[in-house]
């Protein structure tokens, strides 16, 4: 059997599938990457764990799956996470700075200070948050000896450097997208970006395609040398493409340790009210744009709450959420500031309106709920700036699997979910990609055509205004807080 085989590199774990022809995964392997908080907002990986976790994840995965002949590899990542290397011995030159990663607010805010925000967003379609990696490039470069010839990538030049041996310094037009330092009109490094952050346009990669040669496998155990790598691509467009949202309009829900909301649009959009414009994927040298809100503490509160509430897992919380009915406490999970559509670092997690009759079930549904509400916001910011109607809104990542939370979602938002069995959008989307540079599928209608399970999710009515003044009001308490603090 042929097959392609995907790596879709995330925040927590590292995965690897096997894809065959058909359009269907044939294999699996999982690793978990390890994260660590160094201090107070601080967010990291070793480089070289992350690269490891991939390593065994494809073994795991070419383990378990069916004899297959792989074709060709694909990329999918965790996007706005960043690390330098030595160019010339392959050396890790720092951590990977995470995208939750907060160490860089001040920067921003000096920068916003400067007066360089409207011009940044105007270019790259992001905000000055320390989310995004240009300000965290300057904080690498800042502690790198003098004297070493250095690379900066994202993580998907990471993998590519480490996958061919160092031959190979690329990362695609999606996660160029990503990192403060992409024009995305003219769709090239802006010299004008790394003056205002500090960065040497040179020492970044060059920038491909989604779907296009990265380069030859060199020394990747269970592979053979000289495999191609034929797509690479951030994990939420990844997804966007794997669900086959191609028509302006639709979207998607990644729900993972943050999650990520993005719908595609027919032209390039400025950006406003909160969410981001983005390269969805680059085709022909033709990009796609999209819309994009980033969540940054999604499904990462829920194991927190299980803890607190001495529960065994995420499923007994949810088990135990789904028994409360809604209305009860408000629930901000800030726990690294807020990302779209308010953008506000200093926000701090906290719980509202609780007294002597709050129960245990109404605080696990506090927790559960606030997924449902930072996707409203976020999707209520995208209608009111794109004027069109939401088209299919797809679902994906482990929560997505969850019934109960994907109908608090669709009563949220008033709109059908679409749940999908499979929650690996990501790998299937980069493996559609790589199917297209090898020609397994000729054009988009072929891959839209390629067989997905799911259904559909309709809303059903709640009492939507209550809730959300609950949400709201929360909401104030948590962005108003450090203000109170500082006594202004």
């Amino acid at each position: 059997m042929r097959a392609i085989l995907a790596i879709d590199q995330g925040t927590t774990n590292s995965k690897a599938v096997l894809v065959s022809e058909t359009g269907e995964i044939v294999g699996r392997g999982s690793v978990p990457v390890g994260i660590s908080y160094p201090k107070a907002g601080w967010v990291e990986q070793d480089p070289r764990r992350l690269y490891a976790s991939v390593c065994e994840a494809i073994d795991a995965c070419l383990t378990a799956g069916p004899d297959v002949t792989v074709e060709a590899l694909a990329i999918s990542n965790q996007r706005e996470s960043v690390t330098a290397w030595d160019a010339e011995t392959g050396d890790a030159l720092g951590p990977v700075v995470s995208w939750q990663c907060r160490r860089t607010a001040r920067d921003c805010e000096r920068l916003i200070a400067e007066g360089h925000l409207d011009r940044v967003l105007a270019l790259t379609g992001l905000p000055l948050d320390p989310m995004f990696p240009g300000s965290k490039f300057r904080w690498l470069l800042d502690r790198i000896p003098k004297g070493r010839s250095v690379r900066l990538g994202t993580i998907d030049s990471w993998l590519v450097h480490c996958l061919t041996g160092g031959r190979r310094h690329v990362c695609d037009a999606s996660n160029a997208a990503r990192s403060q330092l992409f024009d995305l009109q003219e769709q090239r490094w802006s010299e004008e970006l790394g003056e205002i952050f500090g960065v040497d346009i040179p020492l970044l990669p060059e920038v491909l395609d989604s779907s296009a040669d990265f380069g030859r496998t060199q020394g990747l155990p269970g592979v053979p040398d000289g495999t191609p790598i034929m797509a690479a691509i951030g994990d939420s467009h990844a997804a966007l493409f794997g669900h086959g949202a191609f028509q302006p309009g639709d979207g998607k829900v990644t729900f993972g340790t943050g999650s990520s909301v993005m719908t595609t649009l027919p032209r390039f959009v400025p950006p406003r009210n909160g969410v981001t414009t983005t390269v969805a994927w680059r085709l022909n040298g033709m990009p796609t744009f999209a819309f994009e809100g980033n969540i940054l503490v999604c499904a990462a509160s829920l194991p927190w709450m299980a803890g607190i509430l001495g529960l065994s897992d995420v499923a007994a919380l949810v088990e135990l959420a789904a028994s409360a009915e809604p209305g009860g406490p408000g629930f901000v999970p800030a726990f690294v500031g807020l990302g779209a559509p308010y953008w506000n670092s200093d926000a701090r997690a906290l719980f509202s309106q609780i007294d002597f009759n709050t129960t245990r079930a109404q605080m696990a549904r506090s927790v559960t709920d606030s997924i449902a509400f930072q996707v409203h916001d976020v999707i209520a910011a995208m209608r009111a700036q794109s004027g069109g109607e939401l088209g299919a809104l797809y679902v994906d990542g482990g929560p997505s699997q969850s019934r109960f939370l994907m109908q608090c979602v669709s009563n949220l938002i008033k709109h059908p979910v679409i749940q999908c069995e499979a929650p690996e959008a990501s790998a299937l989307g980069a493996a559609y990609l790589a199917g297209l540079s090898l020609g397994l599928w000729s054009d988009l209608d072929m891959v839209a055509k390629l067989p997905r399970k799911s259904h559909v999710i309709e809303p059903q009515p709640v009492d939507r205004a209550a809730l959300l003044d609950t949400w709201n009001d929360a909401l104030a308490r948590s962005t108003s807080r450090q203000t109170k603090a500082n006594g202004e």
